[in-house]
C-alpha cells in the first residue's frame, strides 16, 4: 500500500500522554503536579479507566506541558473566543525556545509548587508575575540579561496599570519618574 493510500490512524489521547511521559522520562507524579490533577487521575487517564478529559483547562495544561496544541486532542473543544495576543507571553515562549528547552525542562527548573502556576502562565490563562523577585527567577532560568528582564517587567507593569484603569498617557510624567526610580533601585541592588 502506498503512503498516499495509507489510512490515517489517530492515536488515542491516553496513548499520546503515555508515550510523552516515557519519552521524557517524566514521572506520573510530576506530570500530575504540573497539570493540577491527582496522581490517580493520571494513572486512570493512561489506563483508560476513565474517559480522557474533555475539560478545556486540563487539556490546555496537558498540551502546554507536552509542547503541543490542545487541538491535537480529539476531546478538545476550541473556545469561541481566540486567546488575545500577549507580547510578554510570546517573549517568554521565545526565550524558552532560544534556550533549547522543552516546557518540561523549563518547569523542572522550579520547585514543584510553582510549576502549575507556570503552566497556567504559558497557556495564557494567568498573567506573568509582576513581583520582580518572581520574575527574576524566571529570568535566571532563561539566562535573560538585566536589560531583557527590566523590559519584560516594564511591559508587564504597564499592562497591569492599564488593566487597572490607569491612564498611562495622561500620567506620563508620573510613569516615567516611577520607572526611572525603579531603574535606579535595580542598579543599586546589583
Amino acid at each position: 500500500m502506498s503512503m498516499k493510500n495509507k489510512p490515517i490512524i489517530n492515536e488515542k489521547s491516553s496513548q499520546k500522554v503515555a508515550k510523552f511521559l516515557e519519552k521524557n522520562n517524566l514521572h506520573k507524579k510530576d506530570f500530575a503536579q504540573m497539570i493540577g490533577v491527582t496522581l490517580s487521575y493520571v494513572y486512570n487517564l493512561i489506563d483508560e479507566t476513565i474517559p480522557f478529559s474533555s475539560r478545556g483547562t486540563t487539556l490546555e495544561r496537558i498540551a502546554t506541558v507536552m509542547d503541543i496544541r490542545p487541538e491535537d486532542f480529539i476531546e478538545y473543544q476550541i473556545p469561541q473566543d481566540p486567546p488575545a495576543y500577549n507580547e510578554n507571553l510570546e517573549f517568554l515562549k521565545d526565550a524558552i525556545k532560544h534556550n533549547n528547552l522543552s516546557t518540561v525542562d523549563f518547569l523542572k527548573m522550579f520547585e514543584r509548587k510553582k510549576r502549575l502556576h507556570l503552566v497556567d502562565i504559558l497557556r495564557g490563562a494567568k498573567p506573568i508575575q509582576i513581583d520582580f523577585c518572581e520574575l527574576k527567577s524566571i529570568s535566571d532560568a532563561l539566562n535573560l540579561d538585566d536589560s531583557e528582564l527590566y523590559e519584560l517587567w516594564h511591559r508587564r507593569m504597564l499592562e497591569f496599570l492599564k488593566d487597572g484603569g490607569f491612564n498611562v498617557e495622561k500620567n506620563k510624567k508620573l510613569i516615567d519618574s516611577m520607572f526611572e526610580g525603579a531603574k535606579k533601585y535595580l542598579k543599586s541592588v546589583e
